[in-house]
């Protein structure tokens, strides 16, 4: 499979305080490129969300600020591609809100849930959340809540899905966003 892990982490419950980005890219099976950076976000930090991430003001002080970084992860994105996250949900809000924020546009882009292919596939777990997913495949998930780490683990859920039951159980599960 080809496909972007993409994992954000946010300053604050608002959803465009993105404060964090990876993505991790895969071509058959293999991944291939990585990229992190931290962003300095245009809000204030949570208690509860530096608790979550352990990222603080200090450590993004000197980043860029997602305007500044958009140019090169745009070239990401785009209507053929395939961009997966673990709740999905969250990590797609996150980067719509971020957009709209700084009024930048709203690329076209297909979206896949390893939570939801995780829910499907994978059978009697206690939850499905990252760390969960990836102690029942033997992934490693050493720093949970790092966005490269974050976006690591889901890219090779996926890939360990897509070996044990195959792409086509994947491919209804694919919305176009």
């Amino acid at each position: 499979m080809d496909f972007i892990a993409l994992d954000f982490e946010t300053a604050s419950p608002k959803r465009h305080s993105a404060c964090s980005l990876a993505l991790t890219v895969v071509r058959n099976d293999q991944v291939i490129d990585e990229m992190y950076s931290l962003i300095k976000p245009a809000t204030e930090f949570s208690p509860n969300n530096i608790r979550i991430h352990g990222i603080t003001p200090q450590d993004v002080a000197n980043s860029p600020t997602f305007p500044q970084l958009w140019p090169h992860i745009s070239s990401f994105l785009g209507p053929q591609k395939l961009i997966v996250a673990h709740n999905a949900s969250f990590d797609v809000s996150v980067l719509r809100k971020t957009l709209g924020f700084y009024k930048l546009p709203v690329p076209n882009f297909m979206v896949l849930d390893t939570l939801k292919t995780s829910r499907q596939l994978l059978n009697d777990l206690p939850n499905y959340q990252l760390n969960t997913v990836c102690d029942f495949l033997s992934i490693s998930l050493k720093h949970h809540h790092n966005a490269l780490a974050d976006s690591r683990a889901c890219a090779q859920i996926l890939i360990s899905e897509a070996q044990q039951y195959g792409t086509e159980v994947l491919k209804p599960l694919i919305r176009a966003y």
